[in-house]
């Protein structure tokens, strides 16, 4: 991970696709440690309450997650979503979780530096399918920036 970010910190010169094409990543080690795509897109969340089946979190949107307009990118959005879903079903021992669905709901913009607020809800759960919610607001006016459902599925354990 280190040498990713010191590529991105440096910027492409030149040659930077035959650069990136020479990074080199070690697996990670799943519900041991974040991935580098966890790590980016969770960075600078912060976790505000945890109650049973429900979690409040703050994130102030980081230039990195902003498109051309300055905006919250949709595509962060979208990860946010999957990750924060998935997060409010956790139960740490348990195998990872699969996401089957995600319908989001782009509402409004959310500008680079606005605090937003992101609460994750469990909806249900049926066996191992679960059911989430996430709606994504700015913390300073209350407008929604967007709203999602996630359903996801338990992957059985490995009896190997």
């Amino acid at each position: 991970m280190e040498k990713a970010r010191e590529f991105l910190e440096k910027g492409a010169a030149g040659d930077g696709a035959a650069r990136v094409s020479r990074l080199t990543f070690p697996p990670h080690k799943p519900h041991r440690e974040s991935s580098f795509y966890e790590y980016f897109i969770l960075r600078g969340v912060r976790v505000d309450r945890v109650q049973p089946g429900s979690i409040s979190l703050s994130f102030r949107v980081p230039p990195r997650l902003t498109d051309g307009e300055g905006n919250l990118a949709r595509g962060a959005i979208a990860s946010l979503i999957d990750e924060i879903g998935a997060a409010v079903i956790n139960e740490g021992s348990q195998p990872m979780d699969v996401s089957v669905d995600m319908s989001i709901s782009y509402i409004s913009a959310a500008k680079m530096n606005d605090e937003l607020e992101i609460t994750s809800r469990c909806l249900g759960r049926v066996g191992r399918y679960f059911g989430t919610t996430v709606l994504i607001q700015n913390k300073t006016t209350g407008e929604v920036v967007a709203e999602g459902r996630h359903s996801l599925f338990r992957v059985p354990a490995s009896k190997m």
